[in-house]
């Protein structure tokens, strides 16, 4: 053979090696999976994995994805997501009181050694979850918002159901083993990317250590269960677990050059395993992949027209960044992107209500969409109101 085909087949191995497109983002990208190159095994030792892209909820790699498992304590990612929802409703502050019940303070495993009747703030809670993966914390912070856990469990369930978890079915908030208490890589994949929409949670998860009670005589040294927030550049999350039937498993997730990534693995033989494949993953996504945005946060979009309501338009901007993920190498060239947004809607409109859509393509091939939505309630207008604005629009000057 000569030295010229050698030298071609080489740069063929390494070009599938570095052009991996799993069935999911195949998908994504309008391809066929069937035709695209089987990627590598970034988790061996795990028993089930995903790595995808937060910004744009991108799976890039997946294995044994919707396998139902134990998911031990990343479990407390649903339990924060409705703890940062409530703060970010206003039902709840971080400086409220939450009181520890005698069930709280009754549970094994890893804890922040609540005693009956302690009180800590929702800060601090958050800090015993997120850092040192308080069972006791978590059940405390359930009783607080529900009234009790099973309350909070029934909270839990349902808004897994409203993100599409299809795999998972909570039967405690602490991961604690319990019967028909199960999740899947992907599932915590969704509901880490939909935590990771509340910027306030990094300040718990990103941190290595901490204290609680400082000031008091039983100080409590908080350092991360997560060791990837100190020897891995750029993570700052989420949840580790372990039990001895779910092994050890970690959701992770890390930023760098604006792009997010989410790694969960479940079922590792050990620690260092498992910090050393996730590791991997965050390696393969920032080394191979890049974030093009086609619209940030607050710009302008469009306008909407509105039938009989209070208002007669209303300006859409766009609510998050919205972006597409580009394999590096691969010019941009023939991304596009069209806002369609619907001719006339009569009110009244309800906050959320899906608008309209940003259709983004490359060449022909559509490779993302995003719904857009009303950005606030609109309510019907009164006789009076339509017959002044009809008669001005007969009367003004064209």
């Amino acid at each position: 053979m000569t030295k010229f085909r050698l030298g071609l087949l080489a740069l063929c191995i390494v070009f599938s090696a570095v052009s991996l497109v799993t069935p999911a983002l195949a998908e994504e990208q309008g391809q066929k999976p069937g035709g695209a190159a089987k990627a590598a095994d970034l988790a061996p030792q795990a028993r089930s994995a995903v790595l995808m892209d937060a910004g744009t909820g991108t799976v890039i790699y997946e294995k044994n994805s919707h396998d139902k498992l134990p998911p031990a304590s990343i479990t407390k990612i649903m339990t924060m997501l409705l703890t940062v929802e409530a703060l970010d409703d206003g039902r709840l502050k971080l400086t409220d009181k939450v009181r520890t019940s005698d069930y709280a303070a009754s549970m094994g495993g890893s804890q922040i050694f609540l005693e009956p009747g302690e009180e800590m703030t929702v800060d601090e809670m958050l800090k015993g979850i997120a850092m040192a993966s308080g069972n006791d914390a978590s059940v405390a912070m359930a009783e607080k918002l529900a009234g009790s856990e099973s309350a909070f469990v029934d909270l839990m369930n349902k808004r897994a159901g409203e993100l599409g978890m299809k795999d998972t079915h909570f039967a405690n908030c602490n991961g604690l083993p319990a019967e028909n208490h199960y999740s899947s890589a992907h599932d915590i994949a969704v509901m880490s990317r939909e935590l990771l929409k509340h910027d306030r949670i990094i300040k718990y998860t990103g941190s290595y250590q901490d204290y609680l009670r400082k000031d008091s005589k039983k100080p409590f040294w908080l350092v991360n269960t997560n060791k990837l927030v100190r020897f891995y550049t750029g993570a700052d999350g989420l949840k580790t677990g372990y039990t001895s039937e779910a092994k050890f498993c970690l959701s992770a997730t890390a930023s760098r050059d604006g792009l997010r990534a989410v790694a969960v693995v479940l079922g590792e033989p050990n620690t260092k395993t498992r910090n050393s494949e996730v590791s991997g993953m965050f390696d393969f996504l920032f080394s191979q992949y890049k974030v093009h945005t086609i619209h940030k946060a607050g710009e302008t979009l469009g306008t909407l027209k509105i039938g009989k309501g209070v208002k007669a338009e209303l300006p859409i901007t766009a609510q998050e960044d919205y972006t597409i993920l580009l394999k590096k190498g691969v010019t941009q060239e023939g991304v596009r992107h069209e806002t369609v947004i619907l001719d006339q809607v009569k009110a009244p409109i309800a906050k959320g209500q899906t608008i309209g859509k940003l259709v983004v393509y490359q060449g022909n091939t559509v490779v993302k969409q995003y719904e857009l939505k009303a950005p606030e309630d609109i309510a019907k207008a009164g006789w009076w109101k339509l017959f002044k604005r009809t008669a001005g629009s007969m009367f003004s000057v064209h």
